[in-house]
């Protein structure tokens, strides 16, 4: 289904028009919420209505370079006819595409510093700057921070792309800041900024480990920056719908593809000597199973040991995390491997595995950050709507009922925010056939039977054809 602009909701709106009118602004909105038909949209009416700009260059994780804002341009017919060139790939086709003619140019964040070293690093040739997921320059001793910090005066115009940061994260906030209005409105100096608005907390001697916001700090903070931010701090003009599902593709390269295809098709034969005979509910359970297990990153032998055949779903995981900016995350995941993969994957996050009435209850009182968690543990009885709003399905499950027990802990009566449930999704696997089962509200083994017989159709296919 394609949208338009008539589909845009009210404070997407309200976002576009922000950025229009505001040469160097921030949107502070949490992933799921339209950050990046939000910026297109504006891009698209600077460029072709204002006749503001030329062309746009934007900083994204790689992932999102090579996947989000391209296909984001498909999924909106107000966007068509605008033109991205992606700068990716080795240096020879990163100049090629750098080179080439577009109304959008966008690299990885970790090529920030090779691009304006392609420059000298003075002044580039883009008019704006659209800085996706911009915690990952909160670092002000980084290089990509440096770099982007001498070559900024190049641009007419700035934007930057974020979650909204819990109050303690607001300790990350200068360095963006700075990327938009060098230093007028937190400082010029991290330093002064920190003892304007933090207390020291853990330390020794003259090392600060960490610090805590002043009893006022938030509110100073925002009354700063409200002029060129947009934040959900402002939900009496936002109208937030009370919940945002947002399905992320995790797009297989060409050789991982092939792998699961040639999994499929092995695990098709194994377990169905011949493909016309009928199908069993044990087979049937038993290939999902083994296709699930790949599409989430490893797969177990006959001694139930887990072999790890990729990480993309934990590249994006961790992308979730980072752009939540220090708001809680809710995790489930599908099979023990996940778990224990999350768990090394985020371990400077402190995630914790829930076990406990402990946890349920550190978790509303906002002690821990990423919490994982099994569907079948996470279902009726538990009250989390205290503890954060967003929600990542890691493995999607075939039972409806976990599905929705599992996203009424967040989303149910009290809630002040709006749930955000991001499914990971890797594209032309099984994953995709049992969201559309989970979403279309089939039953759980009806839904199986169906997606095993389009496996195994698509299998003979594959057979008769060779």
């Amino acid at each position: 289904m394609v949208l338009n602009d008539s589909d845009l909701h009210n404070y997407q709106k309200t976002a576009v028009e922000h950025i229009i009118g505001n040469p160097f602004c921030g949107l502070f909105l949490d992933m799921g919420l339209g950050k990046t038909v939000s910026a297109l949209t504006a891009i698209k009416r600077l460029r072709f209505e204002y006749l503001d700009i030329n062309n746009a260059l934007i900083i994204a994780p790689k992932r999102v370079v090579e996947n989000v804002w391209t296909s984001e341009i498909e999924k909106w017919s107000h966007l068509k006819g605008i033109t991205i060139s992606r700068i990716i790939g080795n240096e020879k086709k990163r100049k090629a595409a750098m080179a080439e003619k577009a109304h959008i140019h966008i690299i990885s964040r970790d090529n920030v510093s090779w691009l304006c070293g392609q420059f000298g690093g003075s002044m580039l040739p883009w008019d704006m700057l659209v800085i996706d997921e911009s915690s990952s320059f909160k670092n002000p001793k980084s290089q990509r921070f440096k770099a982007l910090r001498l070559v900024q005066p190049s641009f007419l115009r700035v934007v930057i792309l974020t979650g909204t940061p819990v109050p303690n994260g607001l300790i990350d906030l200068w360095p963006q800041i700075y990327l938009l209005d060098r230093g007028e409105r937190l400082g010029k100096f991290i330093s002064n900024y920190r003892s304007n608005y933090f207390a020291p907390g853990q330390s020794s001697g003259h090392i600060v480990y960490n610090y805590r916001i002043q009893s006022d700090g938030e509110e100073r903070i925002y009354r700063k920056i409200e002029d060129i931010v947009i934040s959900m701090k402002a939900e009496d003009y936002l109208e937030l719908p009370g919940v945002v599902h947002n399905y992320i593709d995790v797009v297989f390269p060409a050789d991982i593809q092939k792998k699961y295809d040639d999994f499929e098709k092995e695990k098709v034969l194994q377990l169905f000597e011949d493909p016309d005979d009928d199908i069993s509910a044990v087979n049937a359970a038993a290939l999902s199973t083994k296709l699930r297990q790949f599409a989430g990153g490893a797969v177990y032998d006959d001694n139930k040991n887990w072999h790890s055949v990729h990480d993309l779903k934990l590249d994006v995981l961790e992308e979730i995390i980072e752009d939540a900016n220090g708001k809680p995350v809710l995790i489930a995941y599908a099979y023990r491997h996940e778990l224990e993969r999350i768990l090394i994957r985020l371990k400077k996050y402190k995630p914790v595995m829930f076990d406990t009435e402990q946890h349920n209850k550190d978790w509303n009182s906002g002690k821990i950050q990423v919490m994982v968690m099994h569907p079948a543990s996470g279902g009726h009885g538990l009250n989390l709507q205290s503890g954060g709003n967003i929600i990542v399905w890691f493995g999607p499950t075939w039972d409806a009922e976990h599905y929705e027990q599992f996203n009424a802990r967040l989303d149910r009566q009290g809630k002040t925010e709006v749930t955000i449930i991001n499914h990971l999704v890797a594209c032309n696997t099984i994953d995709r056939k049992v969201i559309d089962a989970v979403r279309g509200k089939v039953a759980k083994q009806e839904g199986l039977m169906d997606a095993v017989k389009a496996i195994i159709k698509k299998v003979q296919n594959y057979l008769e054809i060779n």
